[in-house]
C-alpha cells in the first residue's frame, strides 16, 4: 500500500520530469520489492516510467545519439527512472523481462490509457518464452553466483534469484508470460513442502529485515536453486524473435506519437 504523502511526492516528481525534458510520461509503475509484495522497513520506491517526446524529435539525424533514459538520485527513498518509448518498444520485441513485468505491475502510478493497454494485446501472442527463460536464467546465475555461495548472505538477494527461476517454471508450465507479484510465482513449488516453508519463513525474515541485513545461508532453498541452475545449464540464448518484422510495434509506437503533444 503506497501512502499518500508518497503518492504525492511521486507524481510530482513525474511531473517535474516531464517539464524539465519536455515529455509526456505514458505509464508510471512500482517495479521493486513492494510491487513483488514483500518490502523490507526501509525499501526504496522503485518507480519506473515509459515516456515520449514530441513527434519532431524523433525525426533527426542523429536520433540514435540521443539519450533515451531519464535518471534521478535517489531522494526521500524514491528511486525514480523512464525509458523513452522507442526505446521501450525495441526492448519488447526482444522479451525484456523488466518491461515485460513493468506492464504487470499491481501498483500503477499514472496510465494514458494508451500505450500499456494496446502493449499488453499483443503481449500474449509476441512475447518469446524462450528469451524470458534465457533472461530469467541469466538473472538469477549472476545473483547466485555474486551473492548467495556464502555461509552469511543478504536475505533480499535470495528473491533475485528464486523469482527468476519460478518465472521460468511459470514460463515452461503455463505458456504465458509470468506474473510480477511473487505470493503467484511460489505456486509453481507449493507441493515441495520442505522449500515452501523456508520460502514463508524467509519472506517473514524479509519483512522484518533492513534491506542490506544478512544472515545464514538457507539450506534447502540453496539446494533447489543449484539444482534448477543444472537443470537449466543447456540452455542456450535464442536467437530468433517471436516478433516478427515492427508492424504491431511501429502502429504502436505511431498512435502514441499522434497523442503526444507535451
Amino acid at each position: 500500500m503506497i501512502s499518500k504523502e508518497i503518492e504525492e511526492k511521486i507524481q510530482h516528481r513525474l511531473n517535474e520530469a516531464e517539464k524539465e525534458h519536455g515529455v509526456r510520461v505514458l505509464y508510471a509503475v512500482e517495479s521493486g520489492s513492494r510491487a513483488w509484495g514483500f518490502a523490507s522497513p526501509n525499501s526504496d520506491y522503485d518507480v519506473r516510467f515509459i515516456y515520449a517526446h514530441p513527434k519532431d524529435w524523433y525525426v533527426a539525424v542523429n536520433l540514435e545519439e540521443k539519450r533515451d533514459v531519464i535518471e534521478y538520485p535517489i531522494v526521500d527513498e524514491i528511486d525514480i527512472s523512464g525509458w523513452d518509448v522507442r526505446k521501450a518498444l525495441r526492448l519488447f520485441k526482444k522479451s525484456n523481462p523488466s518491461f515485460v513485468e513493468w506492464l504487470q505491475s499491481p501498483i500503477v502510478y499514472r496510465d494514458d490509457n494508451l500505450f500499456a493497454k494496446s502493449a499488453r494485446s499483443i503481449l500474449d501472442s509476441d512475447y518469446s518464452y524462450a528469451k524470458g527463460i534465457y533472461h530469467y536464467r541469466s538473472m538469477a546465475k549472476t545473483n547466485y553466483r555474486g551473492y548467495l555461495r556464502k555461509e552469511m548472505v543478504p536475505l533480499k538477494k535470495y528473491f533475485y534469484v528464486l523469482r527468476p527461476l519460478l518465472s521460468i517454471l511459470w514460463l515452461e508450465k503455463k505458456q504465458t508470460p509470468a506474473p510480477i507479484e511473487f505470493h503467484r510465482l511460489r505456486e509453481m513449488v507449493k507441493n515441495n513442502q520442505a522449500l515452501d516453508e523456508a520460502i514463508t519463513d524467509l519472506l517473514q525474515q524479509k519483512k522484518k529485515a533492513l534491506e542490506k541485513e544478512i544472515a545464514p545461508a538457507i539450506p534447502a532453498i540453496n539446494k533447489f536453486i543449484v539444482n534448477e541452475l543444472d537443470r537449466l545449464e543447456g540452455f542456450g540464448e535464442p536467437t530468433e524473435n517471436k516478433i516478427e518484422g515492427y508492424d504491431s510495434l511501429n502502429q504502436l509506437f505511431h498512435q502514441v506519437l499522434s497523442e503526444s503533444r507535451c
